[in-house]
C-alpha cells in the first residue's frame, strides 16, 4: 500500500510561484507513473502533469503547459510541481496519485491518491 502526502500548498498572488511536493511510503516509488491533479470547487477533478517512473517522459495538460514542470526525486521518493505564472484559475485542492501503469492523464488510471494541498491564487 503506497501512501502519499502533498505539501507545499498556500496563498499566492497572480503571477506568483509556488512548489508543491508529494512524499511517498510504503512502497517502491520508482516503478510507479506519479501525476498531479486539481479540483476547483465546483468543478471535476482534472489531470494537470504526469512524469513516468524514469522521469524522462512528462506530459502536461494544455491549460499548465510552459507554466508548470514536474519532476521527481527517487532517492528520496518525491515528486515535485513547479508552479509559475500562476493565474487565478489556478485555484484548486491539488492531488498527487501514483500509477502502476503507463500514468495517462486519466484519474481512473492511479490506484493511490494523497488527501490533496489547497492553493489559492488571488487575482
Amino acid at each position: 500500500q503506497v501512501q502519499l502526502v502533498e505539501s507545499g500548498g498556500g496563498l499566492v498572488q497572480a503571477g506568483g510561484s509556488l512548489r508543491l511536493s508529494c512524499a511517498a511510503s510504503g512502497g517502491t516509488f520508482s516503478r510507479y507513473a506519479m501525476g498531479w491533479f486539481r479540483q476547483a470547487p465546483g468543478k471535476e477533478r482534472e489531470f494537470v502533469a504526469v512524469i513516468r517512473w524514469s522521469g524522462g517522459s512528462t506530459s502536461y495538460a494544455d491549460s499548465v503547459k510552459g507554466r508548470f514542470t514536474i519532476s521527481r526525486d527517487n532517492a528520496k521518493n518525491t515528486v515535485y510541481l513547479q508552479m509559475n505564472s500562476l493565474k487565478a484559475e489556478d485555484t484548486a485542492v491539488y492531488y498527487c496519485a501514483a500509477a502502476i501503469g503507463l500514468g495517462i492523464p486519466s484519474q481512473y488510471a492511479y490506484d493511490y491518491w494523497g488527501n490533496g494541498t489547497l492553493v489559492t491564487v488571488s487575482s
